[in-house]
């Protein structure tokens, strides 16, 4: 079975909880997650831990967690995989994790040719540059995919799901990711900032990422205006290309400042998908989407 269009039916939950119980969790999911990255964080500079290693669990607990959110508070019922789509989705994001290592191997590659000094600030200093050079980086670079004809051909995989949720941010070709990963971490490479500091914007690019994309029925109150969100990343999969903006998925202060912010409160998309569903191969066509960027498109007569 594909991915089912978005038709337009309320959501339910399929695991029961208080009116009051799931308005204190729409508002307390946020922050609760935020705050768990700022404790790992602490945690893993006052004990050495491996910054890699709790990379890779804080990834899982998040996808973990926003999970068992989608269940509690989801946005659309009809957007939960089903099973057959968790097996394609599995697949893709082995392909995602290839990617991230091919764009960090460039990057390291780069950087280890063209040594770069550090700008020698302290981290509490560091950090907020680095989001900012990142978060620019990547909406520069995502919003040239969805311009750029070949790019798009790359890039259009991720959008062809008609469903929005936390399993389906993987689906992505690994040439996007490696393209888009290894712009953002050349940028800040190139920048200097410490392994701390890129051990923070780690762990806030994973929150956003997964955040952003999940199927969660959440409230922001006016962080709308600074960080993106899944009302706003929604939109961006849209099928009306009319307010498929924000190609922010950290901060949405780019999004106002460059005209690609169309969010406004309880605005959501009709339809989400790409805008000719047959220019790309199905979801759980994973060979045919690998192939996809080197394909010509057929002859018309």
């Amino acid at each position: 079975m594909e991915d089912r269009p978005d038709t337009g039916s309320p959501p339910t939950n399929a695991w029961t909880l208080g009116a009051s119980a799931r308005e204190c969790l729409r508002y307390a999911a946020y922050p609760v997650l935020l705050l768990s990255a700022g404790s790992l964080f602490a945690e893993v500079l006052r004990l050495g831990w491996s910054r890699g290693g709790a990379v890779q669990y804080f990834l899982a607990g998040t996808i973990v967690y926003l999970a068992v959110l989608e269940r509690l508070v989801p946005h659309r019922a009809d957007w939960h995989p089903s099973g057959r789509e968790l097996c394609w989705y599995a697949v893709y994001f082995v392909f995602t994790m290839a990617g991230a290592v091919l764009g960090q191997s460039v990057v390291a590659a780069v950087l280890a040719a063209t040594p770069v000094a550090g700008p020698g600030l302290a981290l509490w200093a560091e950090v907020p540059l680095a989001l900012l050079a990142s978060s620019l980086a990547g909406y520069a670079v995502h919003r040239w995919a969805h311009s750029n004809r070949w790019l798009w051909k790359v890039h259009g995989i991720h959008h062809v799901p008609g469903k929005v949720n936390v399993a389906n941010n993987g689906v992505n070709h690994l040439l996007d990711v490696a393209f888009k990963q290894g712009a953002v971490q050349l940028t800040l490479g190139f920048l200097g900032f410490s392994a701390d500091c890129l051990f923070a914007v780690a762990l806030f690019t994973i929150v956003q990422g997964y955040f952003v994309h999940a199927n969660v029925d959440v409230r922001l109150g006016p962080l709308h205006h600074v960080l993106a969100s899944p009302e706003q990343h929604r939109l961006h999969h849209s099928a009306d290309l009319s307010e498929a903006g924000h190609f922010g998925v950290d901060l949405s202060v780019w999004d106002r400042l460059f005209g690609s912010f169309t969010w406004r409160p309880d605005r959501s998309p009709a339809v989400v998908g790409v805008k000719d569903p047959a220019a790309f191969p199905g979801t759980g066509a994973i060979l045919a989407s690998l192939l996809h960027p080197v394909r010509r498109p057929p002859r018309t007569a």
